[in-house]
């Protein structure tokens, strides 16, 4: 495990440390510092989520739904308790669980919350690709030339993911438009409305398909630095994983050009989450290595 010894861990540091005349303690305790600080805002955004959630569900569940429907309306926040779980998993197995705890009632629960995880995620996949091949199939809705022919009906107008509750006072302010389009059973939106649907709807589904990668691409250098493997094809494909994260800030440049700031941040902040990941890896990475370098000068 990566947390064999804390002393293994800092060796390589200490090191690195040395040479740029820095204090190895202090490196370790700013990096811990910025890690949970990380983690903690993390925590903040998904209780943001949560009542986003909630308050577009009052406008797009208005009139009911199926379990289905309520799941995909809460996918953020689910995807968002998904990656915490993995994140959890993925901070004892690089950083925190000592070696001697690794035992096989601990490999089976991590086994059984991988696995839970990994069904929350692909949902996330299915409820972004849904919603996407459902927003390139909408037709305009029959007679409704205006959204006034839609007012105190409990349904509301909806424009980049911002919805109103129509009226007889601002049917005519919402939108003069002569098409619209039911993007759920309560919420509507016209031509220029449907058109940013469809584009946050590929960012949705790139962005989801892109964290699944580089995830993929962690799990694979764990697998590895689990059996002291450093080096190799797999592992050269695990640092490639990192490439992605320039995906990760163009979705982030997006969300902001939008003006979905809280986007932008939770986006800012996985990253910086994965990257503390990274960083935990790396100092496990330079401990095999130096285990090995000292086992044959031993020899």
């Amino acid at each position: 495990m990566a947390a064999a010894a804390l002393d293994d861990i800092q060796s390589p540091l200490t090191c690195t440390a040395e040479d740029q005349s820095i204090d190895p303690a202090k490196l370790q305790r700013l990096h811990q510092g910025i890690k949970w600080t990380v983690y903690g805002l993390l925590l903040l955004n998904w209780a943001f989520y949560i009542h986003e959630d909630w308050t577009n569900a009052q406008h797009t569940l208005r009139n009911g739904g199926t379990l289905l429907d309520w799941m995909n309306a809460f996918g953020t926040s689910l995807d968002e308790a998904a990656w915490f779980g993995l994140l959890f998993l993925w901070e004892l197995e690089t950083y925190a669980l000592p070696e001697h705890a690794w035992t096989r009632l601990v490999q089976g629960l991590f086994l059984g919350i991988r696995g839970l995880c990994y069904i929350f995620l692909a949902h996330t996949v299915f409820a972004w690709g849904t919603n996407f091949i459902d927003l390139e199939r909408l037709q305009p809705a029959p007679d409704v030339s205006s959204l006034c022919d839609l007012a105190d009906q409990e349904i509301s107008y909806t424009y980049n993911l911002e919805y109103t509750l129509i009226d007889t006072d601002n049917c005519r302010e919402l939108s003069t438009d002569t098409e619209f389009f039911f993007v759920d059973n309560s919420a509507v939106t016209d031509s220029a409305g449907l058109a940013v649907e469809r584009r946050s709807a590929r960012f949705d589904l790139q962005d989801a398909i892109t964290w699944l990668l580089i995830m993929f691409t962690i799990e694979i250098g764990i697998w590895l630095q689990e059996r002291d493997i450093t080096g190799g094809p797999l592992m050269l494909v695990s640092q490639l994983g990192k490439v992605l994260y320039g995906v990760l800030l163009v979705d982030a440049a997006y969300w902001a050009w939008m003006g979905h700031w809280l986007y932008t941040w939770d986006q800012l902040l996985w990253i910086g989450g994965f990257w503390a990941i990274e960083f935990n890896m790396k100092l496990w990475r330079d401990s095999i290595e130096a285990n090995e370098q000292e086992l044959g000068a031993a020899a």
